[in-house]
């Protein structure tokens, strides 16, 4: 595996699927065996306390990156191997990005979302050229997964652009697609197909 560091975003709730809990931790799990860094929001609830559990249970390396007012809510995990606070969400995606060298989206809320859109967007736009991941636990991503396509459909998004978002139900199998991603060479501007 090529990544020393991988950024994963996800819930801050547990959600009602206890499978979406035991995911995270397993793939806390699963970088930690691989040696390879864990970068999160730096919470200890929810699918993020679980996937550093994960990695920490099992001698990983994590640090969290969190905002000020969300740690002084007590909810920043004091068992990370480092906590790194910034001033808003803003800083901590930007935080998030620098130190990482892939990035995985778990189940999550309108953060998540967000959080997943604005790296794939920096991808098209040709400001990283780091693997995107979506872990499709159960299916949740399933809808969204048939929203790009319906971008796509529409003519409002490339075929290009929307294979550079990555999808598995499996850790194993999505690390794998992320290691031998290559980003395109032409950013979304520059592209010959419509968008």
């Amino acid at each position: 595996m090529k990544f020393k560091s991988i950024g994963v975003f996800c819930a801050s709730s547990p959600g009602f699927d206890s499978i979406w809990t035991q995911s995270a931790y397993d793939l806390g799990t699963y970088l930690a065996q691989q040696g390879i860094t864990l970068v999160y929001g730096g919470g200890r609830v929810g699918l993020m306390g679980a996937v550093a559990d994960g990695a920490l249970a099992h001698q990983g390396k994590v640090i969290g990156v969190i905002p000020h007012f969300l740690n002084s809510k007590e909810i920043g995990h004091a068992g990370v191997t480092e906590l790194i606070d910034v001033d808003n969400m803003h800083q901590r995606k930007m935080k998030m990005n620098d130190l990482s060298e892939a990035i995985i989206a778990l189940p999550g809320g309108f953060g998540t979302m967000e959080e997943l859109f604005e790296m794939i967007t920096w991808a098209q736009l040709g400001l990283h050229q780091k693997p995107v991941g979506l872990l499709n636990i159960n299916g949740f991503y399933d809808h969204l997964i048939a929203f790009v396509q319906n971008m796509v459909d529409v003519g409002l998004l490339n075929t290009q652009n929307r294979d550079m978002l990555l999808v598995s139900d499996n850790i194993e199998d999505l690390l794998r697609k992320m290691d031998s991603y290559v980003a395109p060479d032409v950013p979304k501007w520059l592209s010959r197909e419509k968008s």
